[in-house]
């Protein structure tokens, strides 16, 4: 399913999602407008490093980020294969890949439609919500 999301577009794989799609559209809807840090919805995360990442990506705090290599250093694998894992994500925003970034906190790469301008929406939106700034470096476009 594609959804419409802070002027940009994201596709979810709702098969990976036990919930509704009624109620992944309303969580989301929750989320953008600030009501909601944390998803509640049941998703299933595959066996292996895809796995592992997705799970760790669940971990970082609304309003933060982590880089590739942090979660590579916990995972015990390589930020590249960090960064795979990330663009496997079938579940964007629910599992929050838009947080994870570059090692001088730079945005790279997001599977979204507008990519790299949706992650900075996202972490925008987080940053106005939190209770502190999202912590990384937002560069200019």
């Amino acid at each position: 399913m594609k959804l419409q999301i802070l002027d940009g577009e994201i596709a979810i794989d709702e098969s990976s999602i036990a919930e509704s799609v009624a109620e992944i559209r309303t969580q989301v809807r929750e989320y953008e407008r600030g009501d909601r840090r944390r998803f509640d919805l049941d998703v299933d995360v595959p066996d292996g490093l895809t796995g592992d990442v997705m799970a760790a990506m669940m971990a970082i705090p609304y309003g933060e980020t982590r880089t590739y290599g942090d979660l590579a250093a916990d995972l015990g694998t390589s930020p590249v294969a960090v960064g795979q894992a990330c663009g496997r994500n079938p579940v964007p925003i629910v599992v929050p890949c838009h947080r994870v970034v570059g090692s001088d906190g730079a945005l790279t790469g997001y599977s979204a439609a507008d990519g790299v301008a949706t992650k900075r929406r996202l972490l925008e939106l987080e940053a106005r919500e939190s209770d502190g700034p999202v912590q990384t470096r937002l560069p200019t476009t």
